[in-house]
């Protein structure tokens, strides 16, 4: 006796594969992140040092499948702010500098699951030699590469980075 595999294939193929297929999908992101209402940064932080389009810059290197737009919120996107910013002027001499980035990734307007990224820094070697800018932006960097690994297993309220 002999079964003919074909159409068991051709109905069963294409349900077993979506779920990689969607995990592949690009996900948006915004051009730039927005801070979160209320959050105080100093205005020379927040006017000179683009923290919300570093943010989305890195992660665009760091995952392979995100896509920057200015209006990401179809299909599958992340939904960010910037929630926490210290970052006293004066560089390192000023003392270490953190932020966080708290954002739900999205699928036809449904929440998937949601992470709170946090870093700090103090600037690293030579830090006293560098601004606020660079160091809150190595915070940026980093934040971003913890978001690009979370978005491999995206965990629902995962704590990523220092918020652990």
């Amino acid at each position: 006796m002999r079964i003919n595999l074909l159409p068991i294939v051709l109905l069963v193929g294409p349900w077993c594969c979506m779920p990689a297929a969607a995990a592949d999908a690009a996900i948006g992101i915004p051009r730039v992140v927005p801070f979160a209402e209320g959050v105080d940064v100093p205005a020379a932080v927040r006017d000179e040092c683009q923290l919300g389009e570093k943010v989305s810059s890195f992660l665009k290197q760091s995952a392979s499948n995100v896509d920057i737009s200015d209006d990401p919120k179809q299909g599958r996107y992340l939904d960010m702010s910037i929630t926490e910013v210290f970052a006293s002027g004066g560089g390192a001499w000023s003392g270490p500098k953190w932020m966080t980035v708290k954002g739900t990734l999205m699928e036809n307007d449904q929440a998937v699951a949601s992470f709170r990224a946090k870093r700090f820094s103090t600037g690293g070697a030579f830090g006293g030699f560098k601004g606020t800018c660079s160091i809150i932006g190595r915070c940026a960097k980093t934040i971003a590469k913890d978001i690009a690994t979370w978005l491999k297993n995206p965990v629902n309220d995962a704590e990523l980075g220092d918020a652990r």
